[in-house]
């Protein structure tokens, strides 16, 4: 189902771990914070703020 990135909440280089969230996607409605999967470091930020993605869009590197 399409959505719409509203926001950004890790930054290229951050540190992350496991569970943390980075990126906040709306879709119908409802927000929905995308987590790390893994511990790692955010290598690259692939959509921006009001991007429309759709499921298995790649949105976050994490290395």
């Amino acid at each position: 189902m399409p959505g719409k990135v509203v926001r950004i909440i890790a930054k290229e280089g951050d540190e992350v771990v496991s569970g943390d969230g980075v990126i906040v996607v709306e879709a119908m409605k409802m927000q929905n914070e995308m987590k790390s999967p893994k511990d790692g470091a955010v290598k690259k930020i692939l959509k921006q703020e009001g991007e429309t993605v759709n499921a298995g869009d790649v949105l976050v590197v994490i290395e």
